[in-house]
């Protein structure tokens, strides 16, 4: 007995791993993902190499050298009004908003899905209350969830990547439910259930693999989405706070200077666009991938 549950963990194994490596293939021919997740590694090597990268220290002051514009050697992206370097503030910024989009996608992938997992399974009085719950939150404009969070908690850069968590969890719950029913209808279900197989086991090792597609596409679009949502708790002084050389900040601090020395403004909110399509490009690749339905 022992050796046949050896041998379907093996075949079990060798499959996922030959769909894995399929669904690879079928990636890397998504010119536009690819694209997306070039974006995405050149930022995270950036991000990990930023004091190698960064051409100056990104939180020292010069007044003498305040507003600089773009392409003023040695400073190419110029300087703002502290005088700091635009171009080593961005590098540095690019490891705090990624460590934003994933920390915070991860707390409502993690907590969302579980949840999800845990009412969509067992159904009855747990699933009328925690969807009760989940209705009540979407209820209110998001921005606005995720501000008053930050309120409670007070504003700092860790708290705005908890609210923002929060506040995304029911997306992720939501879809791992309806996941959750569609597999739990499932024949294979039922015919580990008549072997006496137990409800976590079966919900974690057999039901839950079978559910990650789409919450994996959700999670991949999530990260841009919380970069841009930190950005703007950021601009509203309730992220990150002076002197971080956070993207969103950076383009608060500097709104006064709009028309007088654009370029302060610009350049960091380039870098939110890039790395923001950059993961939506690779959500979409992914979700052309992992849906059957848009499959020939």
């Amino acid at each position: 007995m022992s050796f046949l549950k050896l041998f379907k963990s093996e075949n079990v194994a060798n499959n996922s791993e030959s769909i894995w490596y399929e669904n690879w293939q079928l990636l890397k021919k998504n010119k536009s993902a690819m694209f997306g997740l070039y974006i995405i590694i050149f930022f995270v090597l950036i991000a990990i190499f930023a004091p190698v990268v960064a051409p100056f220290d990104p939180y020292a002051q010069n007044i003498d050298i305040r507003k600089l514009p773009f392409f003023s050697w040695p400073y190419i992206l110029g300087t703002d009004d502290f005088g700091r370097d635009i171009l080593s503030r961005i590098i540095y910024g690019a490891r705090i908003s990624l460590v934003i989009g994933f920390i915070s996608v991860s707390i409502s992938l993690i907590f969302g899905s579980f949840i999800g997992l845990i009412s969509g399974f067992y159904g009855g009085w747990i699933d009328k209350i925690s969807m009760r719950i989940i209705d009540i939150m979407l209820a209110f404009p998001y921005i606005l969830l995720t501000i008053v969070i930050v309120a409670l908690l007070g504003p700092t850069l860790l708290n705005a990547m908890i609210a923002i968590g929060i506040a995304r969890l029911p997306q992720y719950a939501r879809i791992m439910r309806a996941s959750v029913l569609a597999e739990k209808a499932a024949e294979y279900v039922e015919a580990e259930k008549s072997l006496g197989v137990g409800n976590v086991e079966l919900m974690f090792r057999s039901i839950l693999p079978n559910c990650l597609a789409p919450i994996i596409v959700q999670a991949t679009l999530g990260v841009g989405s919380a970069i841009i949502e930190s950005a703007a708790l950021s601009f509203l002084g309730l992220g990150a706070q002076p002197p971080t050389p956070e993207w969103g900040l950076m383009i608060a601090s500097a709104r006064e200077f709009v028309s007088s020395a654009w370029w302060i403004v610009t350049f960091p909110g380039i870098a939110i666009l890039f790395v923001v399509l950059g993961f939506n490009l690779l959500g979409d690749g992914i979700r052309d991938v992992l849906d059957p339905r848009l499959k020939d």
